[in-house]
């Protein structure tokens, strides 16, 4: 396979790093810092595309629609960190949001030679998937040109599904064959090629707003607290009740009966709180307002 990567500003060279090696330890991190800095402004530049991609996950989550990442080595594993990270912070089903990489399990510790350019093994790990129209599917690969995500993005328009695409350089492959095309252009990585660094550190914020922006879209956040909180470790126990406080005012005791008579439910131990309702009656509430908690309060 010829491949020209002269074209990719992700391949270029960074001129402020061109002596890296010969710099003492602290200026070589302020380089690397630096060149950090620019990437939270090659997201904000790209804010409106990310919009839109969040307005569709959420019409797709309120449908019983997944959110399912692809992509190949850092890309794909940061896919799969976003999506993993989903249930115990907003209490959503596993299969909801997906990550897939190419080579499968042991390609997220470690790489697994030429799986990304097995352009019909990304078709056919999504048919594995079952996707269906009313999926998201989101592409991500800093070159905007990885075969595997490819294949799945092309399968994923043939059947309807809405295809999104995260790639680091301008006009790529990935970016043609999307519905929405996010590309934050964070310029030559610092060790040229590794995109690793500033590429995945733009994927990783944008991955986070994603499925932040989603959830919030879909009642998973209460004012910036995350009330479907799955309370698996003690840490986790001790935030619920901090949780139905600040959004209640309500004393220790108070939260701490709440979330017992809700089954360690957030969302519901506040409505039960603010509306002055018990638990069946709260879950109820909840239920009629598509489980919004401000919804339920104020329809009280």
């Amino acid at each position: 396979m010829n491949i020209n990567l002269t074209k990719m500003i992700t391949e270029s060279r960074n001129p402020a790093s061109e002596q890296i090696d010969t710099l003492p330890t602290l200026d070589m991190l302020r380089v690397i810092n630096n060149e950090d800095k620019n990437v939270a402004l090659a997201v904000e530049a790209v804010l409106p595309a990310i919009a839109l991609a969040v307005d569709k996950i959420a019409e797709a989550f309120l449908q019983g629609g997944r959110l399912i990442y692809t992509g190949a080595g850092t890309s794909g594993r940061l896919g799969i960190l976003d999506a993993s990270e989903c249930p115990p912070t907003f209490g959503t089903p596993a299969a909801q949001v997906v990550g897939l990489i190419a080579g499968g399990h042991p390609a997220i510790l470690k790489a697994v030679e030429n799986a990304e350019d097995n352009r019909e093994q990304g078709a056919q790990d999504l048919k594995d998937l079952n996707l269906t129209a009313k999926d998201v599917v989101v592409g991500i690969a800093a070159s905007g040109r990885t075969p595997y995500v490819l294949g799945a993005m092309d399968y994923a328009a043939s059947l309807g599904a809405t295809v999104v695409s995260i790639s680091c350089n301008p006009d790529s492959p990935m970016s043609e064959a999307s519905e929405i095309a996010i590309t934050p252009v964070v310029g030559p990585e610092v060790v040229t090629g590794s995109s690793r660094m500033k590429a995945g550190t733009a994927q990783k914020l944008i991955l986070n707003m994603l499925t932040t922006g989603a959830m919030i879209r879909t009642g998973k956040v209460y004012g910036n607290l995350m009330v479907d909180v799955e309370a698996t470790n003690a840490k986790l126990v001790e935030r619920q009740k901090n949780i139905v406080m600040s959004a209640t005012e309500c004393s220790r005791e108070e939260a701490i009966a709440a979330l017992q008579a809700s089954g360690g439910h957030c969302k519901t131990a506040i409505v039960m709180i603010l509306a002055a309702v018990s638990a069946e009656e709260a879950g109820l509430l909840l239920s009629q307002n598509q489980g919004f908690t401000r919804k339920a309060i104020e329809n009280h």
